[in-house]
């Protein structure tokens, strides 16, 4: 028996970026796509970050149907981008089932790699994505300035705005520039009703749903281990906000999703 209550989201969901690559789901990878499919996600993204979480994200993959890989190495992780790993990720992005180019960006939080490293390995990937065609998943924290300018500059038109937690106005300056902006469990959280009101902004064809497990799992689940079974409360969460229903969502994101991802209509 499912233990949820299919007829409550009565539509297959897309999850466009999870982390089963992460150490913390990576030792049951079966369960946690088990789980969700009885959530109903049953279409989900693996998205690297390092030379080890993207040669996992490609084994996950490569061995389940409906999951696809996006390769990349995350901001925090850049002062491992040499030119020997942009030369092995030039090649792991010709791979059978990898989608995007990511996550890749900014993030001027955690000050754990230096700008300048960062923005050179951005720009390698916004390079990547423009040569072989693939959509660019972008993260961004407290770089929204520099990430945009670099984004424009590069002439990359199609894309996501990952795990999106800014303003309205940035929602709408991103979807000027060809972006899909993706809303995680962030959106369920009680404090963050400018992501709310940023959703209420974004052109429909341009919304995307994530669960970014393990990380930012959705009330009421919130300081635990997330899973991309959990997409459905960002749904429910989202739906809400949009006036809509939680079926209508799910099939506006998946469409989105297989339109970006897989050039499916």
């Amino acid at each position: 028996m499912a233990i949820y209550d299919l007829t409550k989201t009565p539509a297959d969901s897309y999850d466009t970026h999870t982390h089963l690559n992460d150490d913390k789901l990576f030792h049951d990878v079966p369960a946690y796509i088990g789980r969700a499919n009885e959530f109903r996600v049953m279409e989900m993204n693996i998205v690297g970050y390092d030379a080890v979480g993207n040669a996992r994200a490609l084994e996950i993959a490569q061995a389940h149907d409906n999951i696809y890989a996006v390769l990349g190495f995350q901001p925090e992780d850049t002062v491992d981008f040499d030119a020997a790993a942009a030369q092995t990720l030039a090649a792991q992005l010709q791979a059978d089932k990898v989608v995007g180019v990511g996550e890749t960006g900014l993030d001027y939080y955690w000050e754990t790699a230096p700008h300048d490293v960062q923005k050179q390995a951005f720009e390698t990937h916004l390079a990547l994505a423009k040569a072989y065609d693939l959509p660019v998943i972008i993260h961004n924290r407290d770089a929204f300035d520099d990430v945009y300018a670099m984004l424009k500059a590069s002439g990359v038109k199609k894309g996501v705005m990952h795990s999106f937690s800014g303003t309205p106005e940035q929602a709408l300056a991103f979807v000027d520039l060809g972006m899909h902006i993706s809303f995680s469990g962030v959106v369920t959280f009680k404090k963050a009703a400018e992501v709310r009101e940023a959703a209420k902004v974004v052109p429909l064809e341009r919304l995307l749903v994530e669960t970014d497990a393990p990380y930012l799992a959705p009330t009421p689940f919130r300081g635990k281990d997330n899973e991309p079974a959990f997409v459905k409360y960002v749904l429910d969460s989202l739906a809400e906000t949009l006036e809509m229903t939680p079926k209508e969502l799910t099939e506006i994101t998946r469409t989105n999703a297989h339109r970006l991802f897989l050039n499916h209509d």
